[in-house]
């Protein structure tokens, strides 16, 4: 199954709706689409997670790598709807602090 279910621009920002295992057999398709994102000036992403049902160690590591990496480039990286188990992961690693997450599409869009 793919990991990226949809892809939506709304002015500046690209908000990538995932499917529901952000694993290590995904983590090339991600790359492969973020490099093409980022090859077109596209910097601002918000990552939809409300179908979400389970992610490993790599998919942490690719959400860490690609939320500095857009940050050291002047851009963002968001979640919205990251669903309860994955909200668990995301504060037991410690990443809640750092990235930000919105429970609606709206919200989750004024903040860039």
């Amino acid at each position: 199954m793919s990991l990226i279910v949809a892809e939506q621009s709304v002015g500046p920002i690209t908000l990538l709706e995932l499917g529901e295992r952000f694993t290590a057999d995904s983590i090339e398709e991600l790359r492969g689409h973020l490099e093409k994102l980022e090859s077109q000036g596209r910097q601002l992403l918000l990552f939809d997670c409300g179908r979400i049902t389970l992610i490993d160690s790599l998919g942490i590591g690719a959400l860490v790598r690609n939320w500095v990496s857009r940050r050291k480039r002047g851009g963002s990286l968001k979640l919205l709807r990251p669903s309860p188990r994955m909200r668990e992961v995301l504060q037991t690693v410690g990443l809640s602090k750092l990235i930000e997450s919105f429970d609606n599409v709206e919200d989750a869009l004024r903040s860039f």
